[in-house]
């Protein structure tokens, strides 16, 4: 387990924007200094976007792989490097610039020639990604998330903007809120991918794809216009997509017999919209919603993840998802708030006992969605992190159940 100091409560005492230009950025400079500026020698892309970064870094990987580029890859599950996959850590977002640079300058001397880069808004408001020299950025959608950090929904934007600073393309999503004002700010040359009007769509690129959802056909387009820029050919693109099965621990099925159980990382408003929607279009008889929300970070979503779910889901339950140093029960409350209909509404505090309480409940035909942890491997209480697995609890739970 980990535990926290209180260095973090006397960082919270300072704007951020000074925190980023005289820690964060000399850190990232040195970083690369020492590294020898790895990135000069690299086709680096960046994906950025509030849902979806993961999945459509990883099919960009999948791709260029199948076209036979020598390709890495970073994202907040894991690094692909060769044979090798490395953990990036627990609750990550970018790496710590020292780690990244050691990443790329290992990548670089073992002759790649390609890493796609998942770039989140901290790892580009904190530097982190300092002289990751990209070529392409890629926006997947820009919604409500992290605004406790960035303050309004606009900083944010302007954060995730810095992806494109250097880059000589940007791939837009046209459908998402985020695109006429990119397009404004940006100088990059822009590629656009939607579901109609742009310049990559269903109609004029058609693929196959095992990943559910309209949300992950989002994440196919944006992939697709990315290695197009890369010269991949259609086939290569259309082979790579077929075959990919998606991340772990996004919309995983992880149990399929009388009933299902999904685990999927969504811990946003709009993932969790989109996900139980793709949950809904499934044949089934009663969706069960298992989630919580993140204690310490963005308050202000919990109200509206509450009523996407009450309003989706035929049976919400409320659980824990790393609670820190809040009060369980007051962030069960914000939650509640947005429900109208609390009908079939549970709280349960402990995760393993919410996802206990959905199994039992459960019946023929029916889906269980365990949401907001995904690949994580700990849970915060307190200031501790301690080892969790939704994967592994689910195991463990269905070991005992009538129907395994």
């Amino acid at each position: 387990m980990i535990k926290y100091t209180n260095l973090m409560s006397i960082r919270n005492l300072i704007p951020h924007n000074i925190v980023n230009t005289f820690y964060h950025l000399p850190k990232a400079f040195l970083a690369v200094l020492y590294y020898r500026y790895p990135a000069k020698d690299l086709t680096v892309i960046g994906i950025t976007g509030t849902d979806g970064k993961t999945t459509t870094s990883t099919v960009i990987y999948e791709i260029l792989r199948q076209a036979g580029k020598k390709t890495a890859l970073i994202t907040s599950v894991s690094a692909k490097i060769g044979g090798k996959e490395l953990s990036t850590g627990l609750h990550v977002t970018s790496p710590d610039p020292w780690e990244l640079q050691k990443l790329l300058r290992y990548i670089s001397d073992k002759g790649f020639n390609y890493v796609v880069l998942e770039s989140t808004s901290h790892g580009l408001a904190q530097h982190r990604l300092l002289g990751c020299n990209f070529k392409i950025g890629a926006v997947t959608n820009i919604t409500h998330e992290h605004l406790d950090y960035h303050g309004t929904w606009k900083k944010y934007l302007k954060d995730k903007a810095r992806l494109f600073k250097k880059a000589k393309f940007a791939v837009l999503n046209k459908d998402d809120l985020s695109f006429k004002i990119l397009k404004k700010n940006i100088t990059s040359k822009i590629i656009t991918y939607g579901m109609k009007k742009a310049d990559f769509t269903l109609k004029n690129f058609p693929f196959k794809t095992k990943m559910p959802g309209k949300y992950n056909q989002y994440n196919c387009l944006a992939a697709i216009a990315v290695t197009k820029l890369l010269n991949i050919s259609d086939a290569d693109i259309r082979k790579a997509i077929a075959k990919f099965k998606g991340v772990i621990g996004r919309m995983d099925v992880v149990y399929d017999k009388s009933f299902k159980v999904i685990i999927d990382f969504a811990h946003t408003p709009n993932a969790l919209k989109q996900v139980l929607i793709a949950c809904k279009e499934m044949p089934s008889k009663r969706l069960i919603s298992v989630f919580g929300c993140a204690g310490l970070r963005d308050s202000r979503k919990r109200l509206l993840m509450g009523e996407i779910s009450c309003r989706l889901a035929d049976v919400s339950i409320f659980t824990a998802e790393d609670p820190r140093t809040e009060n369980i029960n007051d962030i069960f409350r914000q939650m509640e708030s947005g429900c109208k209909n609390k009908k079939n509404l549970y709280k349960e505090p402990d995760r393993k006992k919410a996802i206990k309480l959905a199994i039992s409940m459960a019946k023929k035909g029916d889906i269980i969605g365990i949401f907001g942890k995904g690949h994580e491997k700990s849970m915060c209480y307190g200031t501790v992190e301690y080892p969790w697995s939704d994967h592994k609890a689910v195991k463990e739970i269905l070991k005992k159940h009538p129907s395994s």
